[in-house]
């Protein structure tokens, strides 16, 4: 498939041919649940702690005799039916991640390049480069692209003066090709590639 290159001015800077293997896939959306719910589960600091009995500072007195006061017995006050007691089969310190086979990660990464390509929110950028770090102008070349919410992906290495002017727009994110994940691609409305970044994925996805 073919698609026009723009430049950040909104010129027109060409076409580039796009590999169907990459961009042209129908988008499955039992794939993307998939590898977006693998990144989430990865993200998950697992650092929840509660104390069990075993835990909890106190006394390991028994409460009061076994028999003859009419209460229920109680071998401890620090039991999790008290007040101050440790909990039952509370959170513990784990690793919520879980394994996903390198293949259904990568194609769901096809399938996500595919859904914006798809919907018409793919768009194709010559270069992500400034020659200033100032937001303000990046902001009015935006939108003079239409662009409110984007992920914008460049090639191996970010262009510094990009990279700072774009950190404080909202909406806005910028990555290098290498990061190029399925859910800070679907969380954004349009997808910016540069010429490098196609390049990059292709011969990543291919």
């Amino acid at each position: 498939m073919k698609l026009p290159v723009k430049t950040l001015d909104n010129a027109d800077a060409g076409e580039i041919e796009l590999s169907d293997a990459v961009f042209a896939l129908a988008p499955r959306a039992d794939i993307l649940h998939r590898v977006v719910t693998w990144q989430l589960a990865k993200r998950r600091s697992g650092t929840h702690k509660v104390k069990g009995l075993g835990e909890v500072r106190g006394t390991t007195k028994k409460p009061y005799k076994q028999k003859g006061t009419g209460r229920a017995r109680q071998g401890s006050l620090r039991s999790p039916q008290f007040r101050g007691g440790g909990v039952a089969m509370g959170p513990v310190p784990r690793d919520h991640g879980f394994d996903l086979p390198k293949k259904v990660r990568a194609l769901g990464l096809r399938h996500a390049l595919s859904s914006k390509a798809a919907d018409g929110k793919l768009i194709v950028l010559d270069a992500a480069r400034t020659d200033s770090h100032k937001t303000r102008a990046l902001v009015k070349r935006l939108a003079d692209l239409g662009i409110s919410s984007a992920l914008v992906i460049d090639g191996e290495a970010l262009d510094p003066n990009f990279a700072l002017a774009v950190r404080n727009i909202p909406l806005i994110d910028v990555l290098p090709a290498q990061g190029a994940n399925v859910y800070d691609i679907l969380r954004r409305d349009t997808l910016l590639l540069t010429r490098d970044a196609v390049a990059r994925l292709e011969a990543r996805l291919t």
